[in-house]
């Protein structure tokens, strides 16, 4: 017999709890909340949720101390939901490990969709070789992208940018995160090289550089490659 998904809710907000719990129900999975950080990190050792949506503002612990001590040993997927103005909070959860953000107050159907993204890519056992959207397809075993059929140039960078981008399809991830990964350890402040690199990437792979749809801004936060499926 195939349990639910369990997903914890790590807020103190009864209302918030009550909303998130009648939703996540209804949509067929099994939901156990916690009102503070010392209980949230309990209950996720005692009963390994699939996934947690943790609150940035808890009354004991930040949110951003919770989710460094649940990455200690759990892999699992983190939502955290935070004020619209917190862009400084949404950085260091998403630097700290969480899979994506989402702002209070916030749409319940955008919460699942989000949530059902990252659970796919918790239970991805294998990179796939090929990933298409819309009209781009990227092929990593040759490093050959096409768009619309029309094999695109790419340099080390832009590849190496878009690849990170692909890989993580759905997932918000930070400047710094970006520039860790592409640029190395040295050049996490380089947000300049970013921009540029990003344009050049717009220019080459999106059907209107002006209104991007596959790489989208978060602003003041990162970039999201749009989910794939």
């Amino acid at each position: 017999m195939n349990l639910k998904p369990l997903v914890l809710i790590v807020d103190d907000e009864p209302q918030i709890q009550r909303l998130l719990t009648v939703s996540l129900e209804a949509n067929g999975y099994r939901a156990l909340s916690a009102a503070n950080g010392q209980e949230g990190l309990v209950l996720a050792a005692q009963h390994q949720p699939a996934l947690v949506i943790l609150d940035i503002g808890l009354p004991d612990l930040s949110g951003q101390e919770v989710l460094r001590r649940l990455r200690e040993w759990s892999q699992a997927p983190v939502i955290v939901l935070s004020v619209r103005d917190d862009e400084k909070g949404k950085v260091l959860a998403l630097d700290a490990g969480a899979d994506d953000y989402v702002t209070k107050p916030f749409n319940t159907d955008e919460l699942l969709a989000r949530l059902r993204v990252a659970l796919r890519h918790s239970t991805d056992k294998e990179e796939a070789a090929v990933v298409q959207m819309k009209n781009l397809v990227i092929d990593f075993a040759t490093r050959r992208v096409t768009v619309g059929g029309r094999e695109v140039k790419l340099t080390k960078t832009e590849y190496d940018l878009l690849r990170l981008l692909a890989r993580h399809a759905g997932k918000v991830l930070t400047h710094r995160q970006i520039l860790r990964e592409v640029w190395g350890p040295g050049h996490e402040e380089d947000t300049h090289y970013l921009r540029v690199y990003i344009a050049h990437l717009r220019e080459k792979i999106e059907q209107n550089p002006e209104s991007p749809e596959l790489i989208l801004t978060e602003l003041g936060v990162g970039y999201r490659f749009l989910a794939v499926g």
